[in-house]
């Protein structure tokens, strides 16, 4: 019953476009009831008769053409080509309109008035009756073509922006694919050191990088990670990799605990802390210290990763790095930065900034 009633009402309901011709043509025709109603001594009766005349013409013309460009599908034309459809329409509806007109006050004033009128004298009138005729065809027809137009360009920004949205998620997803192997690549590296070294500890950094590629592949789906979240992955690479560089590799870590929340892109911080042991740790013999950094500065989110060594051109070419950067532009465009560089003492700094307004709270 409750279904049938809802059906019911939905189809009950009258349309924009009928509103929009009632209250319009409603409004339109009051001022020719108040004239012929002060002027003509029309009465009451008969005022109120023309008035739903003047309505009736309105809407039986305007609701023919729109059936009429519908059929023909001029809303789907270029201003250019709609011109040349919609001048010689409002002149032809002008001329029908003044017809109309004409013939409803000829019957009037033959039928009601009870006066002999020429019928020829009364449809060639035309003054003012075509001018008022070719101002509202003119109203009516480019606020209805203006309306869809308008209609029209917000579907194709809704479109467009709907592609570049799933584009954007493609070039992310695409990213994000080249990622996983990378670090699972180097993660192989690891264990293969270990392999013969100490089998112990190779299980235990099977079952560690079990665990990161299940957490990875999870999170990763959603593109942004919490600060905490990441950390947790970082901190078992860490470990990961402190069973092959054992007391050669030590992190610092330095959080604000307010910063938890932020969500960062996936997989960032732990790619610079990979970067910092695969170009730093390991190529110094007595190993050093990674130190990690994640601070809020005014309205921005400071992620800086510092290790022991020297920079060179190549190892700013390695595909993590590019990755990285490519992820950052397309998530955040220009208001997102990663820098690496040199500094003093032998240290090379990897820094991300992120803006922190683009950020959102688990």
């Amino acid at each position: 019953m409750n279904s049938s009633n809802k059906i019911f009402n939905s189809s009950a309901k009258i349309s924009l476009y009928w509103k929009c011709q009632l209250l319009g043509w409603s409004t339109v025709s009051i001022y020719w009831a108040y004239t012929v109603y002060t002027r003509d001594n029309y009465g009451v009766f008969n005022t109120l008769l023309n008035y739903v005349l003047d309505i009736t013409i309105g809407i039986f013309l305007t609701h023919y053409y729109r059936l009429f460009a519908l059929k023909n599908k001029w809303n789907d034309l270029s201003i250019k080509n709609l011109l040349y459809r919609v001048i010689p329409s409002i002149i032809f509806l002008a001329l029908i309109y003044v017809l109309l007109n004409n013939i409803k006050w000829y019957l009037y004033w033959t039928t009601i008035a009870g006066e002999e009128r020429d019928l020829w004298k009364a449809l060639i009138y035309w003054d003012p009756i075509l001018l008022t005729g070719l101002r509202l065809m003119s109203i009516w027809i480019l606020a209805y073509h203006l309306y869809h137009y308008y209609q029209r360009e917000v579907a194709t920004t809704k479109e467009n922006a709907k592609l570049s949205i799933l584009t954007k998620q493609i070039q992310l997803d695409n990213l994000s694919a080249q990622l996983n192997p990378h670090f699972l690549f180097n993660s192989l590296n690891s264990i293969k050191s270990l392999v013969k070294e100490n089998p112990n500890k190779a299980r235990r950094a099977i079952d560690l990088l079990s665990d990161l590629l299940r957490l990875s592949l999870y999170e990763k789906s959603e593109g942004l990670i919490s600060i905490k979240k990441e950390l947790a992955l970082v901190n078992d690479y860490i470990e990961l990799e402190k069973l092959r560089f054992e007391e050669r590799l030590s992190v610092k870590i330095t959080l604000d605990k307010n910063l938890e929340k932020i969500k960062i892109p996936t997989l960032s911080i732990q790619l610079l802390i990979e970067n910092a042991i695969k170009h730093g740790i390991d190529k110094i013999i007595k190993g050093g210290m990674v130190s990690l950094e994640i601070a809020q500065l005014d309205n921005t989110l400071i992620i800086k990763v510092l290790n022991p060594g020297k920079l060179t051109v190549n190892k700013s070419k390695g595909v993590g790095l590019k990755n990285l950067k490519e992820r950052l532009a397309l998530q955040y465009k220009t208001e997102a930065f990663f820098h690496l560089k040199e500094i003093a003492n032998n240290t090379v700094e990897a820094q991300i900034i992120l803006p922190l307004d683009s950020n959102e709270d688990i």
